[in-house]
This record gives structure tokens, C-alpha cells and sequence, in this order.
């Protein structure tokens, strides 16, 4: 029954999605409803559509939404999100003047579970697994060898409200969530906007990002694991308000990897008063995290804010990853700016940091993130890059 209430819906769209207002001559949005499983090939007009329950795009299926679009969940219809199967791709081809905005009725962080992609690319996980279990409540398995795989592309999407955390209490979903998602998707100019978990969390895989906004998420602004290694990714701002945890939190699952991201051009601001997830008095209020043998090479950044007492910029929090990582020049930070006076880089606890050379510097010129304002990356006419 949800299959066909699909089918009739976008049908619908579609014979009704290219009409015009008399008096204008413009397009009318479209209005339907979206649920179930899509199981073929699909366009989905220009519209305003409601999103009840977990929206799946089969493997071997395209869906296609034109830009402009809003799709809304609602908290009150159970366990919401839009899920992108392994096989299948998601194309939202917005624009920076017509985004696609997918969001919740409430405006209440936390409501419904965002944008989920599956891939077969690599990962490497606890122990050195190559596929697990994802752990957003569909227990769906992740991870294979297709390095190239591709899931679509999500060009100027907001995700609002999203981050739900499941009932059972192990199980959360982020703003975007991408598990084992490979190097032929495209992501450039997403905007996570105040979810109650990460904003974008990578499992493994390796896909790129370039042109990413998280705004006000209540953990971590972006987060990674199982050995995510995407090669091109570029410009991250945060801007943490209210609550949030670390800027970027960043681990490999305990693997010592040979491979590791690269990220240019970063920014993580921290706005006064905001506070950890667990309350003032958690530690999470640091600008970047590195734990379980997380790694990388990062340049251009520019962090703000982090002021908490006790905070750092760059905390070390595991003798291992000090060891392996920081030691075996497998972490690399150059041209770092730091405006609010936070300390460069330490240890958790009594662990003794110290870069090799060239693996850690700073600037006074390094500018972070280079992004353009447009409705893109505008909510309520709030200008989230201000």
C-alpha cells in the first residue's frame, strides 16, 4: 500500500508539476506526500512534499528532485528520514538561489533522522572489519571494495531539525550521514542546520565534500570513523550556538591506517555561552578531537571561540593516537589561526603532545572557509556565514 500511495503521489507531480499561475506565468509547487519504498526511476517536480516515515530509494533506482523543492517531516509520524540504499542514487541538483530544503514542522532539533547514503566503498572498522552494521536503527550492513561508488549528488541541500536519537538509546541519526559512500557522489554546498547529534558524519568510505555549512548542531559539527579517507574535501565551516560538542571529531576506529582525509580550509567557531551536551562541566568543548588512531592533514584553518577553561584547539586524547599518529607525522595541521586566545594543541590528562616538525603551524593570515552567501545558506533571513 505504501508503494502505490508513493507511485500515485509523484505521478501526480509529475502531470501537474509543470502548470503556471495565470496571473504570473510562474511554476506552482507541486503538493504530495512522500513514503514507502521508490522502486523506479523517478523525477519529483518542483513542490512542497511531506516526508511520513523512512523514505527508502531502492538499489538500482534514481530519484531525481528539482530544485526548489521543500520536503517537510513531522516528529509526530514516528521515525522520519530519506535513505539512499546501496545501488541507488539521490539527485538534488538545488541551486544557490533555489536550494532544496528538507526540514521538520516543529523546528525542533532532533525530530527526524536527515539524508542516510549507503555505499560499498572501503572502510576499516573496529578490529579491522570491512563491513559493519549501521548504527542509526536500520542495522543495514556498510562497506565493500567499489572505491568509486557512486550515490548521486546533493548540490545546495539544507537539512534542518534533524539528528534523532532512537529509542532504544544506542541509536542516532545526523543531519547527513554517509556510510561507506564513495568517490563518484557528489556533496558540495550542504548546510546541516541545528540537529541534535553531528552534523555530518562519515562512516568509512571515500567521498568528498566541498562547501559544507553546520550550523548550531548539538554534537559535533563533523564527525568520522572506520577509516573515512575522502582526498578533495574543502571549505568546512561550523558555527556551534547554544549547544555542541567538538568542531570535528576525528577517529579511525582504532586502526593505525597508512591512509588518511585531506581537508583545506576550515572554520570552527564556537559562539559564547555554548555549552557541551552532557552540560558545561563535559569535556567536549574542544575545537578538534583526534581519539582511536584518528588522522589526517588539514591546512588553512581558522578556529574561534573554543574558550571554555580548560579547552584547546587540537586535544591529543589517547596515548596510541599520540604514538602512531601525532608521532608518526600521520596527523598534519599547517597554517592555523587561533582568534580567541585558546591554546594551540594538548593531551588529555597528563599526555605530553608534541608535533614533529612541520606537521603543526601557525598563521596570522590563514582565513578558513571561503563560502558565498545566498539562500542557500539563509534560514528565517538569518545569514549563517555572518
Amino acid at each position: 500500500m505504501k508503494n502505490l500511495l508513493l507511485s500515485l503521489t509523484i505521478l501526480g507531480a509529475l502531470f501537474t508539476g509543470c502548470s503556471t499561475d495565470d496571473d504570473e506565468g510562474t511554476l506552482r509547487p507541486v503538493e504530495g506526500e512522500l513514503t514507502g519504498s521508490i522502486t523506479t526511476n523517478t523525477t519529483i517536480a518542483f513542490g512542497n512534499y511531506t516526508l511520513n516515515g523512512i523514505v527508502t530509494i531502492e538499489s538500482g533506482v534514481t530519484v531525481t528532485f528539482d530544485a526548489g523543492s521543500t520536503i517537510t517531516a513531522n516528529a509526530t509520524n514516528g521515525v522520519d528520514a530519506l535513505v539512499v540504499k546501496n545501488g541507488g542514487k539521490l539527485i538534488m541538483n538545488g541551486t544557490a538561489a533555489q536550494p532544496i530544503i528538507l526540514t521538520e514542522a516543529s523546528g525542533v532539533p532532533g525530530s527526524w533522522g536527515g539524508i542516510i547514503m549507503y555505499g560499498d566503498a572501503p572502510i576499516k572498522g573496529s578490529g579491522g572489519t570491512t563491513t559493519r552494521a549501521s548504527e542509526d536503527g536500520l542495522n543495514l550492513m556498510y562497506g565493500g571494495t567499489n572505491a568509486t561508488h557512486n550515490g548521486g549528488a546533493l548540490r545546495y541541500v539544507r537539512v534542518e531539525y534533524a539528528g534523532k536519537k532512537i529509542t532504544d538509546g544506542t541509536s542516532e541519526m545526523n543531519g547527513f550521514s554517509f556510510y561507506s559512500v564513495g568517490s563518484g557522489t557528489i556533496l558540495e554546498n550542504l548546510v546541516s542546520y541545528k540537529g541534535a547529534d553531528d552534523g555530518f558524519e562519515f562512516y568509512g568510505g571515500t567521498v568528498s565534500a566541498r562547501n559544507l555549512i553546520s550550523y548550531g548542531n548539538f554534537d559535533d559539527s563533523f564527525d568520522w570513523q572506520d577509516g573515512w579517507q575522502g582526498q578533495n574535501n574543502t571549505n568546512w565551516y561550523a558555527y556551534q550556538v547554544g549547544t555542541g560538542n567538538f568542531g570535528m571529531e576525528i577517529e579511525a576506529s582504532n586502526n593505525n591506517n597508512a591512509f588518511w582525509p585531506v581537508i583545506s580550509n576550515i572554520t570552527l567557531k564556537r559562539a559564547s555561552g555554548t555549552i557541551t551536551e552532557g552540560g558545561s562541566s563535559a569535556a567536549e568543548y574542544d575545537a578538534i578531537q583526534f581519539k582511536k588512531q584518528g588522522n589526517g592533514d588539514f591546512s588553512n584553518i581558522l578556529i574561534e571561540g573554543y574558550t571554555t577553561s580548560g579547552a584547546t584547539a587540537v586535544r591529543i586524547q589517547d596515548a596510541g593516537t599520540n604514538t602512531d599518529q601525532v608521532n608518526g607525522s600521520k596527523i598534519k595541521l599547517t597554517s592555523v589561526k587561533i582568534n580567541s586566545g585558546t591554546s594551540q594543541f594538548a593531551g588529555a590528562g597528563t599526555l605530553s603532545v608534541t608535533f614533529p616538525s612541520g606537521q603543526y603551524t601557525t598563521s596570522t593570515t590563514a582565513t578558513g572557509a571561503s563560502l558565498t552567501a545566498g539562500n542557500w545558506a539563509t534560514v528565517g533571513g538569518v545569514n549563517l556565514l555572518q
